[in-house]
């Protein structure tokens, strides 16, 4: 049996983002935990435009082939981890795009936060992101990793973790894989979804 797959979502696009740093890290973390395959997704790369789709996403009526891109990529996926900086107290505007494209292809999977700022440490855009993702029936876990003065882990290039943060990447990847395996079936073919309004 293959382990399910975790997909890494850096969310931030912006030139000289250290988003990129972290998810590496992430991502090469979670490798060696081997409880899950792991991909990373760039945002920056998929480079989503404004949503521009004509029909709510529940309809999955998609019109634009990079939406319909978006969608096989999510679709395939067991569990999300968001890497996600802070923008004025809220989720960056390409995560929030991104996340608001599609709707069954979240729908049943766990998520996680690694967030990352100043002091703060992206706490705020973390949970507006789990309020967000409850109506397409994402579904998040109690753990989170959480990045203070993230510019101090970043040396050359490379995000260099602490104990502390290297430490609380396996206790994340164990929540996430317990709410994967319980979900499973709930992640066979989609109920008829109900649109909501707008």
């Amino acid at each position: 049996m293959s382990a399910p797959l975790l997909q890494v979502i850096v969310g931030s696009t912006r030139p000289g983002r250290v988003g990129i740093h972290v998810a590496e890290w992430f991502a090469t973390a979670a490798r060696q935990d081997g409880r899950f395959d792991v991909e990373v997704l760039d945002l920056a790369e998929i480079a989503l435009p404004m949503f521009d789709e004509p029909n709510h996403p529940s309809m999955h009526q998609y019109t634009q082939p990079h939406t319909e891109a978006w969608s096989a990529r999510v679709a395939r996926g067991d569990a999300v981890v968001f890497v996600m900086p802070e923008y004025n107290w809220g989720v960056n505007p390409a995560l929030k795009n991104a996340v608001d494209y599609l709707n069954e292809e979240w729908a049943y999977k766990p998520m996680a936060t690694v967030s990352y700022g100043g002091v703060s440490a992206g706490l705020r855009a973390a949970t507006a992101l789990k309020t967000n993702v409850l109506p397409l029936r994402m579904i998040p876990v109690a753990d989170a990793i959480s990045i203070p003065f993230v510019a101090q882990f970043v040396t050359d290039g490379t995000f260099v973790p602490n104990d502390v943060l290297r430490d609380s990447v396996a206790p994340l990847l164990g929540e996430l894989l317990k709410l994967t395996q319980a979900t499973a079936l709930l992640r066979g073919p989609a109920a008829e979804p109900v649109p909501d309004e707008g």
